[in-house]
């Protein structure tokens, strides 16, 4: 598989996660910031290799092994960025760049020592399940902000987006991996959400409040 077709088999996985369905070439235009015709002929390209399965106007979903090469590809993309956090003292919002190249390394053997290296780790730094070298992913009840109720306490166990941009602002008011605070306030105008962390409070935006995994304390 090339580097293209392996980004393209990620992509459709993500959006399968999504929707729980078919995925548009449209959307997966839009995924990957391509013309739509692009998308095409790499649809085409895949299922012509058994990657996927595309049905007119219902969409490409993957195959069982389109399935399992997405998350190979994951998987070695969760365990660089724990390695680059971890060992070579990387911010969170520093690694998904780095990992995108890296995830795209062949050897297996490479892949199993590093999460031998790492502890056999179950989470990456923004929260999200390593998959085992069997494709399986630990799973953990989890809700956003949006979903919290108020006048009880959290915790933040991951993040939607994993956007430079956004993992900035958690850092700039003290939000991470672990951080604990109580729900406030739920404003219904806006849906934006006052908490309040140690000796201070916070209002999040209703954009923050959907993109943060909490569990309950």
């Amino acid at each position: 598989m090339t580097l293209s077709e392996e980004n393209y088999l990620k992509a459709i996985y993500h959006l399968e996660q999504l929707s729980g369905s078919g995925v548009s070439t449209n959307a997966l235009a839009e995924e990957m910031q391509t013309k739509a015709s692009s998308a095409t002929d790499m649809v085409k390209k895949l299922a012509d290799k058994q990657m996927l399965i595309h049905v007119p106007y219902q969409g490409a979903t993957l195959s069982d092994a389109g399935r399992s090469h997405a998350v190979k590809v994951i998987r070695k993309h969760r365990l660089w960025e724990t390695f680059l956090v971890e060992k070579l003292n990387f911010k969170w919002d520093e690694v998904h760049d780095v990992a995108e190249q890296l995830e795209h390394i062949k050897s297996e053997k490479l892949i199993d020592e590093l999460d031998r290296f790492l502890e056999f780790p179950k989470y990456d730094p923004h929260g999200d399940p390593i998959p085992d070298k069997n494709g399986k992913f630990n799973t953990i009840e989890k809700i956003t902000l949006t979903q919290a109720l108020e006048n009880k306490s959290y915790r933040c166990i991951g993040v939607k987006d994993d956007s430079s941009q956004f993992l900035k602002y958690l850092d700039s008011n003290q939000i991470g991996l672990g951080t604990s605070f109580e729900v406030v306030h739920k404003e219904p105008f806006d849906q934006s959400v006052k908490i309040k962390l140690k000796d201070k409070e916070l209002v999040v935006s209703q954009s923050v409040a959907k993109n943060l995994f909490l569990e309950t304390l």
